[in-house]
C-alpha cells in the first residue's frame, strides 16, 4: 500500500511538472514579453504570496481541517503594522508586534476547532468575519501610511538579483518540508488526516497537533501580510481578501486530499506555481479576469476529481 501510495504521488508530482513546462513552453512562442526578466520577477513576486499562505494551508489540510481566516489575518497584520509603523515605532518591533497578535486568532481557529469542536468551517469562516470587522474598525476603514524604508525592503528590497520575498518563500517552504518530513509532529499531522481516532489511539495529543498546525497557518498569513503591506506602502484594512481561495486551489491542485491524511508540500508548490504561471499568462494574453477566475475553478474540479479517482483506484 505505501508503495502504491509514494507511485501515486510521484506521478502526481511528474504530472504537474509537465503542466509547468508545457505552459512555459507555449507562452514563450505565444509572448515576447513571458521570458523577459521583468516578467519572471512579476511572477515570482505573485508565487511568493500565494505560494507562503498555501503552505500554511497544506498542514491545516493536511488533518483534515481548512482556514477561510488566512485572508483576514493577512489584513490584520497589515494594519497593525502599518498602525505601528504610522506611529513611528522600530520596524523590527512593529513586526512581532503584528505577527504576534495575528497568532491569537490562528489560536482561537485551533482552540474551537481541538477543544470546543467547531467544524472547521464553522470555526474559521466565524474568525474570518470577526477578522475582518476587526482590521475595518480599528484602521476607521482606512489605510495607513508606511515611509520606513528598512520594512518597505521586505516587499520591495534584494539580496543580489533575488526579491526578499522569494527568499521567504524559499525559507517557509524548506522549513515547512523539514517539519513534515522528518519531525514526529509532521508525521502526527498526516495520522490525525488519516485516522484521527486512531491517531488519539495510539497516543498523538490529537488536540495539540490541530491546535499547532491553525497557529502556523496563521504565521504563514502574518508573513504575508507584512510583504503585502512593504509592497504597497501601507497598512490596508482590506488587504487579503480572496487569499484563503487561491491557497485552498494551490494545495488542492498539489495533490493534497480535502479530506485529509494524503499529500505533500512539494504537491503544493507545484500547484502554486501553476496558479502563478496561469495568471501572468492570462494577463499577458489580455484574457477577462472575470474568465481568469473561471479557469481556477476549472483547475480545483480537476484536482478534486482526480483524488476521487485515486481513491477509487485503491480500493
Amino acid at each position: 500500500m505505501e508503495k502504491f501510495k509514494e507511485r501515486g504521488t510521484s506521478l502526481r508530482s511528474f504530472a504537474l511538472v509537465f503542466v509547468i513546462l508545457a505552459i512555459v513552453i507555449v507562452m514563450t512562442f505565444a509572448s515576447p514579453v513571458f521570458m523577459t526578466s521583468k516578467n519572471i520577477i512579476n511572477i515570482i513576486r505573485q508565487i511568493s504570496i500565494n505560494g507562503i499562505i498555501a503552505v500554511g494551508m497544506t498542514f491545516v489540510i493536511l488533518t483534515g481541517g481548512i482556514d477561510l481566516s488566512v485572508g483576514a489575518v493577512v489584513a490584520i497584520t497589515s494594519v497593525i503594522a502599518g498602525y505601528l509603523l504610522e506611529q513611528g515605532t522600530y520596524w523590527l518591533v512593529a513586526c512581532l508586534a503584528a505577527v504576534s497578535i495575528s497568532l491569537v486568532f490562528g489560536a482561537f481557529n485551533g482552540v474551537m476547532v481541538a477543544y470546543v469542536g467547531f467544524q472547521p468551517f464553522i470555526a474559521t469562516l466565524a474568525t474570518v468575519t470577526m477578522g475582518s470587522g476587526i482590521a475595518l474598525a480599528f484602521s476607521d476603514g482606512k489605510p495607513f501610511t508606511i515611509k520606513d524604508e528598512a520594512f518597505l525592503a521586505i516587499g520591495q528590497g534584494y539580496v543580489g538579483a533575488i526579491p526578499i520575498p522569494i527568499i521567504l518563500l524559499v525559507l517557509v517552504v524548506a522549513a515547512g518540508l523539514i517539519i513534515l518530513k522528518t519531525t514526529t509532529f509532521g508525521r502526527y499531522v498526516f495520522a490525525i488526516g488519516g485516522n484521527k481516532n486512531a491517531a488519539k489511539l495510539s497516543g498523538v495529543r490529537t488536540k495539540r497537533v490541530e491546535l499547532m498546525v491553525y497557529v502556523i497557518s496563521a504565521f504563514c498569513a502574518a508573513i504575508v501580510g507584512l510583504i503585502l503591506s512593504a509592497r504597497i506602502s501601507s497598512g490596508q484594512p482590506t488587504a487579503g481578501e480572496g487569499y484563503e481561495l487561491d491557497a485552498i486551489a494551490a494545495t488542492a491542485i498539489g495533490g493534497t486530499s480535502m479530506s485529509g491524511g494524503v499529500g505533500s508540500l512539494t504537491g503544493t508548490v507545484f500547484g502554486f506555481m501553476i496558479l502563478g504561471l496561469v495568471t501572468n499568462s492570462m494577463n499577458l494574453l489580455n484574457i477577462n479576469s472575470f474568465y481568469q477566475q473561471i479557469v481556477k475553478g476549472i483547475l480545483i474540479v480537476l484536482a478534486v476529481f482526480l483524488d476521487m479517482y485515486s481513491k477509487r483506484m485503491k480500493k
